[in-house]
């Protein structure tokens, strides 16, 4: 049985989820960075992405994601890609 530590969310101010730009991803390395839209720069790995198939995140795309306190920053988990009108 797998087993994974807790993750400890930070809210919005809304309760909402936050929402940005995909900076990079690289499929090589399975990471990269999403940009908040108060310009923060969030780690993102290929496991946080939702996605049906193979993870990846297309670089620029409008992304909706929970901010989490990571082991050595803060990251994106429970990321959704966007769909662009």
């Amino acid at each position: 049985m797998l087993h994974f530590p807790p993750v400890r969310c930070l809210y919005l101010a809304g309760g909402g989820l936050a929402r940005g730009r995909v900076k990079w991803f690289s499929d090589e390395k399975g990471y990269g960075f999403i940009e908040s839209e108060s310009g923060e720069a969030l780690f993102v790995h290929y496991s946080q992405i939702v996605a049906d198939g193979f993870k990846t995140l297309r670089e620029g795309a409008p992304v909706e994601f929970e901010v989490v306190d990571g082991s050595r920053r803060r990251e994106a988990a429970r990321v959704r890609e966007l769909k662009q009108d």
